[in-house]
């Protein structure tokens, strides 16, 4: 939460929290106004939900996922075979295959964008959902803090009830027993495609020169 807040927001993110603990566990939860100071956030979480199957007591909460709405799928598949998951019907997951890739497309002057080569044209594949491995990653979009709020309300109500295993944690406070929160800071890029060009073809020069001795 802390890291969606923009620094000039930086203190009501002390009110933010507060208004997390009233939304998320309590029922007055405010979903109203948009939230000026609050980048949108991308949320991914890496499960393993087995050994090596997929442990049948997280099929349930593992549906519920798709149901809320900033769910944006889950990605996963079997040896050797990634898929995106869309969905469910029944005890089957609704899939499609992320490998097909093609070049993107521009805006027209008009405003209206030629997007028919990026739509289905044919129906998405169907798995058994006992079939998928038990390495997956939920994603999820919260584009306001009602969205968060929202979200954190629904995975209190359908994914952790009291049950023996749970697919993740959602705690208020940052544990104890972990080491601070230290929010991550964009990579500076030190080496350049002209640098890594030069040291490829030096280390070409010194096979080349290794062959000649070795002759």
């Amino acid at each position: 939460e802390k890291m969606c807040w923009s620094p000039a927001q930086s203190s009501s993110v002390a009110h933010s929290s507060a208004h997390w603990h009233r939304s998320a566990l309590g029922p007055n939860r405010n979903t109203a106004g948009l939230c000026p100071g609050w980048k949108p956030l991308l949320l991914i979480i890496p499960l393993r939900l087995g050994i090596n199957h997929i442990n049948p007591v997280y099929i349930d909460a593992f549906k519920e996922c798709f149901k809320m709405p900033q769910s944006l799928g889950a990605l996963g598949g079997k040896p050797n075979n990634a898929y995106y998951f869309i969905g469910f019907l029944g005890n089957e997951l609704i899939y499609l295959d992320p490998h097909t890739t093609q070049s993107f497309v521009d805006s027209e002057e008009n405003g209206t964008v030629d997007d028919e080569s990026f739509h289905c044209q044919q129906a998405p594949h169907r798995m058994k959902i006992m079939n998928l491995d038990p390495s997956v990653a939920l994603g999820f979009f919260c584009k306001e803090e009602c969205d968060f709020d929202n979200w954190c309300s629904l995975v209190q109500k359908e994914i952790l009830k009291q049950q023996s295993l749970r697919m993740f944690e959602l705690v208020q406070k940052h544990p104890p027993h972990w080491p601070p929160f230290i929010p991550p800071t964009k990579p500076e890029v030190t080496t350049t495609g002209a640098e890594l060009i030069e040291s490829t073809d030096k280390l070409f020069e010194l096979e080349e020169e290794f062959e000649i001795l070795s002759v």
